[in-house]
């Protein structure tokens, strides 16, 4: 009866220790798919806040040309910051969009328009903070 008791004891004392592991297992995947969503939303919180830049920096560009060039590198450093931080595909594509669209105006610009069409940066930038939010 000692030794049936025992292998009950042992039996439950293994199996709560399977459902620990695998309940701790679950939350450290759990959190860590929220930890990465925030650094999304953060970043992509970032990337509108230098597309704001941007817009600004083209309407001021008569009076400080180099404010493009600064906005459209912080949005490049945003840009790569999301690309390290995701293996998510919507979150790339948007991002590959958004680098797109930033291309497209820095050779607008460099090719001497002085009012890109902001647009596509804009609306890539909306893609970017829809697929990052959860």
């Amino acid at each position: 009866m000692a030794a049936s008791r025992r292998r009950r004891s042992r039996r439950i004392t293994l199996a709560a220790t399977v459902a620990a592991v695998a309940l701790t297992a679950g939350l450290t995947t759990g959190c860590d798919a929220v930890n990465k969503a925030l650094d999304c939303v953060q970043t992509a919180e970032a990337v509108a806040d230098s597309v704001t830049d941007l817009q600004q920096a083209v309407e001021n560009a008569s009076n400080d040309p180099t404010q493009i060039d600064e906005s459209l590198a912080a949005i490049d450093q945003n840009l790569d910051e999301i690309g390290d931080k995701t293996d998510n595909t919507d979150v790339n594509q948007a991002v590959d969009h958004l680098d797109q669209a930033v291309s497209n105006v820095r050779t607008a610009v460099k090719n001497g328009d002085e009012t890109p069409d902001l647009s596509p940066v804009t609306d890539a930038a909306g893609e970017l903070t829809k697929v990052c939010t959860p």
